[in-house]
């Protein structure tokens, strides 16, 4: 009797294990399957639709990154920049904005002073002169969009204003 008894619950062992084992391998290959099947994101881009009109999305994170750090226009043009925070966590938190400095502006030194211009939403008070453009400070889930004439031929430098943000997001604005 022990010995049927040892016979049954070594087939039932076997037959579990073999069963679980089975499961795992199968679901490995619908992994791959799906990863397979992905189609990979393609780089987002500047799109101009209209010659006057250069439509600009451009999206941060959680990760302090955008997902563009060059964009490119032609002098005199109007943009139209779209700023999406794709994150979730709030504008105090994780706070995003698009600042576009004149050239010759220093971002480290325009970063350190914004840093502090938390009552401004981190645009320091008398920078005017110093930033071309620059949309509100959105939280995760929002979107703003700004238009701006596109300044003269020549590279400006962009970047988030947030509090240590500009470290990781920031990049060129190329005017042609």
């Amino acid at each position: 009797m022990k010995r049927s008894i040892n016979y049954v619950l070594t087939a039932v062992f076997s037959l579990a294990l073999l069963t679980s084992c089975g499961g795992e391998k199968k679901k490995e290959e619908e992994k791959e399957t799906i990863k397979l099947g992905v189609q990979k994101e393609e780089e987002p881009k500047a799109e101009v639709a209209d010659s006057n009109v250069a439509e600009i999305v451009i999206s941060g994170d959680d990760m302090m990154k955008f997902d563009l750090s060059e964009i490119k226009v032609k002098a005199g043009q109007k943009v139209k920049l779209t700023l999406r925070h794709k994150g979730k966590m709030a504008v105090n938190v994780m706070g995003h904005n698009f600042v576009l400095l004149a050239q010759g502006v220093d971002m480290t030194d325009f970063a350190t002073k914004a840093a502090t211009s938390q009552a401004t939403k981190y645009i320091p008070e008398g920078s005017e002169g110093d930033i071309i453009a620059h949309t509100d400070l959105i939280g995760g889930g929002q979107t703003t969009t700004i238009e701006f004439d596109a300044p003269e031929v020549g590279t400006y430098d962009f970047l988030c204003s947030f509090p240590g943000h500009y470290a990781l997001m920031k990049g060129k604005f190329i005017v042609e």
